[in-house]
């Protein structure tokens, strides 16, 4: 636990008291603040009780006397409307910060140039995370990974000289970090996601930016799309150090892919940093740019070329991202259950030539129209959920498809006819380009759920 001292004899409430929020209370305890806890979840109030600490309905007691309010990322900051404690808290002039904002002020208090890595981006940013831990283990780094990804920062040991901190941040959680200032920053791409919470793409991409706009050492932004190149050059005009990455052309300054090479540009030289052929749990252009970047970071904190290699070549890869679940024959089972909209499914198919797609769900805006030059790839296509019939209709005569309707029906037909196929490596896909909320109660479940499906298959070995 991270004990934060910065709000010692103080008040301050803790609104939204999931796994971040309980977090929170606890770590501001240890530190010596008044903790007020409160949801609107009855069930969590109780929880909070029994764990000792002090539950209020915050509609009914005087702001005046508390320095801030701490929110869950999940509780609206701005948009559609911003959440009645949020409006209570601006009225009486309590700052509203996040978990996050409480570990920044902490470092900054008691070892302001401890390592903080921070990762964000619309896809990609989980599986950098979990690379960038991996590399700075490898290199003999105490890593403590958490925010986004799994356990929430205020969980992880307090931040020190020798031990790093490699922290997922979702723009919930930027938007609530005023003080965001890691020794490197990561921005990986912007695309269209969100919008409920930001309003408009140009405010959804600018909270991203911010992420970057204040590191210490260096940031490290992804250039091949729009919004990130131009925020590198807003950045770098601003004078800070940025290593500008990018998986589709050669760069005179930066890291860039070339085929299964990352390779380091500068004053006119050229260098290899690493190859990315043959590691399974990287496979594809999304996992080259989160490669990269990862790889970028790392240099930019003194990890040598040959410590990178090695550790790229042992990372396990991710689950429900690109998980190599098993073998049967020569068929690659492969489950991306995070692939929960057509930009991060497109990743998933672009990766692969002879594609048993299993997709569907709970129907995003825009369905897959946006995936028709992928449509040669697949061989047939297994469509379950609510979106099924939506996506019949987008594939049309382009694909072979089946309304297999559930998640047992599909892998059955698609182990089946990818066995029978003849084809030198058959891949069974799951890349949804849907949300599992019509079946599943979230991503997770639905991938565990394709993973026990296909060990329960006769024959099927772990894939290496």
């Amino acid at each position: 636990m991270i004990p934060v001292t910065s709000f010692k004899g103080k008040m301050v409430a803790v609104f939204g008291l999931g796994g971040s929020g309980l977090a929170s209370c606890h770590a501001l305890k240890a530190g010596g603040a008044n903790v007020v806890a409160s949801d609107d979840n009855l069930e969590s109030l109780a929880q909070a009780a029994k764990a000792g600490f002090t539950t209020a309905n915050l509609r009914e007691i005087s702001w005046d006397g508390f320095a801030a309010l701490v929110l869950a990322p999940g509780v609206p900051l701005t948009h559609p409307t911003p959440h009645w404690t949020v409006l209570a808290a601006q009225r009486a002039g309590v700052p509203v910060i996040g978990d996050i904002e409480l570990f920044c002020l902490e470092r900054k208090r008691h070892a302001p140039n401890a390592p903080f890595i921070a990762i964000t981006g619309t896809n990609g940013k989980s599986t950098t995370t979990a690379l960038v831990a991996h590399l700075m283990r490898e290199a003999g780094h105490d890593a403590q990974m958490g925010g986004n990804i799994g356990t929430a920062i205020l969980s992880l040991e307090p931040p020190r000289m020798g031990r790093v901190h490699v922290i997922e941040m979702s723009s919930y959680q930027i938007d609530l970090t005023p003080s965001l200032d890691p020794s490197v920053g990561i921005l990986l791409n912007v695309t269209e996601d969100h919008l409920d919470r930001h309003g408009t793409l140009a405010h959804y991409a600018a909270v991203k930016e911010r992420l970057v706009a204040s590191v210490q050492k260096a940031a490290v932004i992804g250039v091949d799309d729009n919004w990130c190149r131009a925020a590198a050059d807003r950045i770098e005009q601003a004078g800070t150090n940025v290593v500008r990455v990018s998986v589709r052309q050669p760069l005179a300054d930066g890291i860039y892919v070339e085929r299964d090479l990352i390779v380091r540009a500068a004053g006119g030289a050229r260098s290899e940093i690493a190859r990315l052929g043959g590691i399974g749990s990287l496979r594809g252009q999304h996992n080259a740019q989160n490669a990269a970047c990862a790889a970028a970071a790392a240099l930019a904190l003194d990890v040598k070329e040959e410590a990178i290699q090695m550790a790229l070549r042992s990372f396990p890869g991710l689950a429900h991202r690109m998980e190599q679940v098993g073998r049967r024959g020569g068929v690659l089972f492969v489950n991306d259950s995070k692939g929960t909209n057509a930009d991060a499914a497109a990743r998933a198919l672009s990766s692969f030539d002879d594609i048993f797609w299993i997709a569907g769900g709970k129907p995003k805006t825009g369905g897959i129209t946006s995936l028709a030059e992928y449509f040669p790839r697949i061989r047939k296509a297994y469509l379950i959920g609510e979106a099924a019939q939506e996506f019949a209709a987008t594939l049309g005569a382009a694909v072979p498809h089946e309304i297999s309707q559930t998640l047992d029906n599909a892998v059955a037909a698609a182990a089946r006819d990818a066995e029978a196929s003849g084809l030198a490596e058959p891949v069974v896909l799951l890349s949804p380009a849907c949300a599992s909320f019509d079946q599943y109660r979230n991503f997770e479940i639905r991938g565990d759920c394709f993973r026990d499906l296909v060990n329960a298959l006769p024959g099927v070995v772990a894939a290496f």
